[in-house]
């Protein structure tokens, strides 16, 4: 939760006049993980049984032996179900679709996505993707001092569907009344503002910062509008954007992990403790809870457990 590296951890017992050695801490993080692990295994089970799934991914140095002199650069992948508030953090070796793949091999649902290409595979009978309002805005943000008049109509627009899902949510509207509200309001906003946008994609130039917005938003069109058709969903990435926050503060301050075993360890620790602060468990407690009783407790009562 502070993302204070192991070497700092064992400065500051020095300090109190506890001396540990390095590998020794290892073993215990090592050690601890190993019964951490039956919790976060039933976690992905939990989160998989899910039908909507919010998704990210975000880079992680890893020492790697095989190259030498080098670090590897490996991903988080991060799955947040936002009506359980649940996060889980997938460690793989790479940004391929192979990762997800594996995971997602039997979920059906929603999956909400940025954007990025290789979601796109998973598009069809059992998966709906969704896109994220936000990703879209970033690009007419990044366009404004190309083309003023234009990116600040869609920022403009834009705005009015945000004001929407804040009353909804400051009225506290059921997933039924949310998706009413939406229907009423926000569709023909979206639809006039998908006319606008096909009729000026052809007055600017393709390579521009507003032609390259343009085009980003009406090829996601059709899953940009998803959101507007269940109550349940939401109008952008942001919830596992903000899950994933901490792992770049992190970095700041461990810079790698020490192994892909070490990273995947942390992404157990990740889940877990993520977890706990999305559902205002205070984490220190969870975890000496968990280990007083981790033990002697049955495999199969293991959900129980969780944050």
């Amino acid at each position: 939760m502070d993302h204070l590296p192991l070497y700092r951890q064992i400065e500051r017992y020095k300090r109190e006049g506890v001396d540990i050695t390095s590998s020794s801490i290892s073993d215990w993080v090592s050690a601890g993980c190993n019964w951490i692990r039956p919790a976060f295994d039933c976690m992905q089970t939990k989160i998989l049984n899910c039908d909507y799934l919010q998704v990210d991914e975000t880079p992680i140095k890893v020492l790697d032996r095989s190259k030498k002199g080098e670090s590897h650069r490996g991903y988080y992948w991060v799955y947040r179900d936002p009506i359980n508030k649940l996060v889980l953090f997938d460690y793989r070796k790479g940004r391929g679709r192979e990762g997800p793949q594996e995971l997602l091999k039997n979920f059906k649902g929603y999956l909400q996505t940025d954007g990025y290409g290789v979601y796109d595979a998973f598009d069809g009978k059992e998966i709906k993707l969704l896109h994220c309002i936000a990703h879209a805005r970033r690009y007419f943000d990044q366009s404004v001092e190309n083309d003023k008049v234009r990116a600040e109509y869609v920022l403009h627009e834009i705005q009015k569907l945000y004001a929407i899902e804040r009353k909804a949510k400051e009225d506290m509207l059921t997933h039924k009344e949310r998706l009413t509200i939406r229907q009423e309001h926000s569709v023909p906003i979206l639809n006039e503002m998908h006319q606008w946008l096909k009729n000026n994609i052809t007055q600017v130039p393709p390579q521009s910062q507003i032609g390259k917005a343009l085009a980003y938003s009406l090829s996601r069109w059709e899953k940009l509008m998803v959101y507007c058709t269940d109550g349940r969903l939401e109008i952008d990435n942001n919830l596992v954007e903000n899950a994933i926050r901490p792992v770049a503060i992190g970095r700041k301050n461990y810079l790698f992990a020490g192994s892909h075993d070490a990273a995947q360890r942390a992404a157990m620790i990740y889940s877990m403790l993520g977890t706990c602060k999305m559902r205002g468990a205070e984490p220190f407690s969870w975890l000496k809870n968990f280990f007083e009783v981790i033990p002697d407790y049955k495999a199969n009562k293991m959900e129980e457990l969780l944050p």
